[in-house]
C-alpha cells in the first residue's frame, strides 16, 4: 500500500514516514468477532506491579482470530481487509458459503472478491491453507503450526514468511526468516504466501526525544568578563 511522507510543517513530521492504509476497511470491525480486551496494568494476580512503566494505554478492541483456519473444504470470500490494532499485520474478513463469518491473518496480495479456502486437495494459491505434505518444495508460507491441530503459531507477523525447504520422514524441514531451521510433523497446516504489510519496518515515528549526552556533558560557552584594572 505504500509509504506516507508529510511537509516538514513542525519538527515532530520532518522525518516521519507511516503506512499509508487508504485502502483499507474503514468501518468498525465485525461485532461477532470483536470482544473487550481488559487491560491488567503490569500487575499479577496479586496486583502487584511486575512490570513497570506500562500504564493503561490505548483501548482496543480484541479481534478473535481463526489462526486454525478450522473452515476446511469450504471456499470462502474475502469480504474486507481491516487493520488490526493488536497486530502488525492486516486481518481479512471471510465469508464462507455456509454464511459463517472468519477473521484470518491476511497475506500480501490478497484483495477483496479472491477465494480462499483450506483442507485437502485444494488449490496451490495464496491465501490456501493446507498441510505441508501438500505444499510444493520451496514455497513460502506463514501461520504454521508447531504441533498439528494446535493453530499457526510460526511466522505471523507483518511482512514474515517462511520456506519449506524439504522433507524428512515424516516431518516437514522449515526455514525461518532469521535463519533458523525447525522441523515439525508434515501434518501441519500451514498457509501459502508472505504476510501482509511489509513496509510496517520502514515507520518512523518522527522527533526523536532529548538528546542524551554519552560521556561528560559539554561545558556552557558564557563569556567570561576581565576585571577593569
Amino acid at each position: 500500500m505504500g509509504l506516507k511522507t508529510f511537509k516538514p510543517y513542525t519538527k515532530s513530521v520532518r522525518g516521519t514516514v507511516l503506512v499509508d492504509k487508504s485502502q483499507l476497511w474503514k468501518g468498525d470491525s465485525y461485532k461477532p468477532l470483536t470482544v473487550g480486551q481488559h487491560s491488567t496494568g503490569a500487575r499479577n494476580n496479586m496486583g502487584r506491579i511486575t512490570s513497570r512503566h506500562r500504564g493503561g494505554a490505548h483501548k482496543h478492541k480484541y479481534r478473535i482470530i481463526d489462526f486454525h483456519r478450522s473452515k476446511r473444504n469450504i471456499k470462502g470470500v474475502v469480504e474486507r481487509i481491516e487493520y488490526d490494532p493488536n497486530r502488525t499485520s492486516y486481518i481479512a474478513l471471510i465469508k464462507y458459503e455456509d454464511k459463517d463469518m472468519k477473521y484470518i491473518i491476511c497475506p500480501q496480495k490478497l484483495e477483496v472478491g479472491d477465494t480462499v479456502e483450506a483442507g485437502k486437495n485444494v488449490e496451490i494459491k495464496i491465501g490456501n491453507c493446507l498441510e505441508l505434505i501438500d505444499i510444493p518444495q520451496g514455497s513460502a508460507i506463514h501461520n504454521i503450526e508447531l504441533v498439528p491441530k494446535s493453530g499457526g503459531k510460526m511466522a505471523r507477523s507483518a511482512g514474515s514468511s517462511a520456506t519449506l525447504t524439504g522433507f524428512d520422514g515424516d516431518h516437514a524441514i522449515i526455514r525461518l526468516g532469521s535463519g533458523e531451521t525447525r522441523k515439525v510433523s508434515s501434518k501441519c497446516m500451514a498457509t501459502l504466501g508472505s504476510v501482509s504489510n511489509p513496509d510496517q519496518k520502514n515507520i518512523k515515528i518522527g522527533k526523536a526525544g532529548r538528546t542524551r549526552w554519552k560521556g561528560q556533558r559539554p561545558q556552557s560557552r558564557g563569556v567570561v568578563m576581565n576585571p577593569v584594572d
